[in-house]
């Protein structure tokens, strides 16, 4: 698939209706306090040249807080990544630290997804 037919994040490749008007579903969603968040840690290696990355999916929440989530996992880590489209990226194989780090500040519900 080349770049320009791949999905949105929302699944949408292409429309044939001239009047589609996509529209999102949670525009102000309020961020669940982090007892109820429940947030999949995994590895993963697809579309990054062979570098491993953990992958910190199912944070529901205002972009803002994802991104101070990310900020922090990244800071205790001592690695760098990334917070976007409703998932944390931070470089290199860190299941067993964020997983750490999510238990021992309230994200009870958190674990390792996969393998």
């Amino acid at each position: 698939m080349n770049k320009k037919n791949k999905p949105d994040s929302r699944g949408f490749v292409y429309s044939t209706d001239p009047n589609f008007v996509f529209e999102p579903k949670h525009e102000n969603v309020e961020t669940l306090p982090a007892s109820q968040q429940k947030l999949r840690v995994k590895l993963d290696t697809k579309q990054r040249a062979g570098k491993a990355v953990t992958l910190i999916e199912g944070f529901i929440g205002k972009p803002d807080d994802l991104e101070e989530l990310g900020r922090k996992l990244k800071n205790f880590c001592g690695t760098g990544g990334s917070a976007k489209e409703g998932e944390i990226i931070v470089q290199g194989d860190q299941r067993e630290k964020v997983l750490q780090w999510l238990h021992k500040n309230g994200y009870v519900n958190s674990k390792k997804a996969g393998g």
